[in-house]
């Protein structure tokens, strides 16, 4: 059974095939959100940083490991375990495989991560995307019947592409106008909170009559699971590699937090609405998830601490102060 059939049996097909201009106007939006996303995340990098992680490039290292190697695994790993039809697992194999995204440096923060390695590490895996999505989306979709020659990987490499070019004007002001990146990230926030709020709004109104299928009992475990274990295997990689406490924490904030943007442009705008049918939403329960788990390990992060400081604070610092002199 392949993408197109799946639909049809379940009988979103019709419903989302609306010659209206509503699935347009989400689509434009869901590009607008995504690089306004970009040009935020561009305006956080500083070459001189870059430079210096990439000089000590263990903890980059572990990190990508850890974001394209424990997260699409992860994804292929429940999509089997709970006999996701085609049109699930495609969903759930490409957030997966997705790099990480913005929101992870909020988290990093939160736990008092290494921020400097949190933001290389969300561009490093930006730009690694563009050569590991589209190869591991083609070697995680072989063991999916249907799936082997439907993936749009042209048009998900385009999106990957696209995301470069607002990364690098994001990058270009930080560097060359630095006084104008906060106003920059300012904007983009507000632009960001706003096209999110309607592209919610009207995708509920375009899938109210379908919504069911997409708030199924194995869509909802894998949205719980799939950033819990992120979290849980990046920390633990990172502890086993002998990496800082401040890194592993945020390791493990970059590996459980995707890209959403960039996930819900792939399965909205790469695919037909009649193939990807409700499914697109399904980064929206994810991000729910990811956002949930996130706070709360954060909240036991910070009751830890309030108990037992960690002493390894002082010697992070001074580690960032040798790397960035």
């Amino acid at each position: 059974m392949n993408l197109t059939e799946s639909v049809f049996r379940n009988g979103s097909a019709g419903l989302l095939s609306d010659p209206s201009p509503l699935n347009e106007v989400i689509n434009v939006l869901s590009v607008a959100m995504l690089f306004v996303t970009m040009v935020s995340l561009g305006c956080t990098m500083a070459i001189r940083k870059i430079k210096a992680h990439l000089l000590r490039p263990k903890g980059v290292g572990v990190a990508l490991l850890a974001q394209f190697g424990v997260m699409p695994l992860t994804a292929f790993a429940l999509a089997k375990a709970l006999q996701m039809d085609p049109v699930k697992a495609v969903a759930v194999l490409i957030c997966g495989c997705c790099p990480g995204g913005s929101l992870s440096n909020i988290f990093s923060l939160a736990v008092k991560g290494d921020m400097n390695l949190s933001i290389v590490m969300t561009s490093c895996s930006s730009i690694a995307a563009l050569a590991l999505m589209p190869l591991l989306l083609f070697v995680y979709s072989q063991g999916f019947s249907g799936l082997e020659k439907a993936v749009p990987y042209v048009g998900i490499a385009s999106a990957l592409a696209f995301t470069l070019v607002p990364c690098g004007v994001g990058i270009a002001i930080n560097h060359y106008r630095p006084n104008y990146a906060p106003v920059v990230k300012k904007v983009g926030l507000t632009a960001l909170i706003i096209c999110g709020i309607v592209v919610f709004s009207l995708s509920g109104v375009l899938i109210k009559d379908v919504v069911w299928m997409v708030l199924t009992p194995d869509v909802l475990v894998v949205g719980a699971l799939m950033p819990l274990i992120g979290f849980t295997l990046g920390y633990v990689m990172s502890v086993m590699c002998r990496l800082s406490q401040q890194c592993s924490r945020t390791v493990s904030m970059e590996t459980g937090c995707q890209n959403i943007q960039l996930c819900v442009t792939i399965l909205k705008v790469a695919f037909a609405p009649e193939v990807i049918g409700p499914m697109f939403l399904f980064p929206l329960i994810y991000i729910t998830f990811q956002c949930s788990e996130a706070l709360l390990l954060t909240l036991c992060f910070r009751c830890y601490q309030a108990f037992k400081p960690p002493a390894e604070e002082a010697v992070d610092i001074k580690q960032e102060e040798v790397m960035l002199p």
